[in-house]
């Protein structure tokens, strides 16, 4: 790639979008350390005080107190949305991203509270945001490791789906056979009820709120009970083994926290020169 080709797609460090991009998006410098840190704090604030505001009977000085401060971290986090556009070339992409969207939500339930207070509630969604707490504190090897899970669970959706199926299967047949066996008169008053006690048993979490009577129901609860502990770790060994293979696969596989300043998204591989999103410079 020619020198300047490099120059034309990546802001020079001198212009102020560079440096605001640097303390907003990216955790390799003290100030953009310093700048999530605290939008971290104000996360955590803003969730307390939205919780606590569900509080029946709350003194009114005290909720008032409640309100104001949701009102100034609104404020904030209404600041910083418009400093995360202006730090990238792209807003729509960055608004269209996960964490994007995300930062959109995290303020739209305060104004449209102003219209229909019953939405209020949902400004709770800002704990998602606490997901940047992997890219603060540099613990990139756990995003990776993530990734890892959820290729895991990708792979071995199918598997799975067929395991399900058969367990299905395994509930509709006791608790058909289990509603003959014991009938009404023990608890078991209809085939779906008698299901829901087959996954109950099965799963071997047992509520005991229906429970076989006779000496033929309760060896059948045996055998469903056994079983249940053969199931559980058929779905484990599936994933296990595909972790396995992912974890094989992405051995080699680095993320820093370097984040795209053309449309502001992250998990690049450390060796990555271009983003995977956009295909701007890093």
């Amino acid at each position: 790639m020619h020198p300047s080709d490099s120059s034309e797609s990546r802001p020079q460090d001198s212009t102020w979008r560079a440096r605001l991009h640097t303390v907003v998006f990216e955790a390799d410098t003290p100030a953009g350390r310093w700048f999530d840190v605290l939008v971290m704090s104000m996360i955590v604030l803003s969730v307390a005080v939205v919780s606590l505001e569900t509080v029946p009977n709350l003194p009114p000085a005290i909720a008032k107190s409640l309100r104001v401060v949701e009102w100034a971290l609104t404020a904030l986090f209404t600041i910083e949305y418009g400093l995360r556009l202006l730090a990238v070339r792209r807003p729509l992409a960055y608004a269209g991203s996960f964490f994007g969207v995300v930062d959109l939500l995290a303020i739209l339930p305060s104004w449209i509270g102003l219209f229909f207070p019953g939405a209020r509630v949902l400004l709770l969604v800002r704990a998602l945001r606490l997901l940047r707490i992997f890219r603060i504190f540099k613990l990139a090897r756990y995003v990776s490791e993530a990734q890892v899970i959820t290729k895991a669970l990708q792979a071995s959706a199918r598997k799975i789906s067929v395991f399900l199926l058969s367990v299905c299967t395994i509930v509709i047949i006791v608790g058909s056979v289990m509603y003959l066996v014991e009938g009404p008169e023990h608890g078991f008053t209809s085939i779906p009820r008698s299901m829901y006690w087959a996954v109950v048993t099965l799963t071997t979490v047992g509520y005991g709120d229906i429970a076989p009577k006779t000496p033929l129901g309760q060896a059948i609860a045996s055998l469903v009970m056994i079983l249940g502990y053969g199931i559980i770790a058929v779905p484990t060994g599936i994933v296990s083994a595909e972790m396995a293979q992912q974890g094989r696969r992405l051995e080699s596989h680095h993320i820093n926290t370097q984040t795209c300043a053309t449309c502001g998204a992250d998990d690049h591989s450390s060796k990555a020169r271009f983003c995977h999103v956009c295909g701007g410079a890093l």
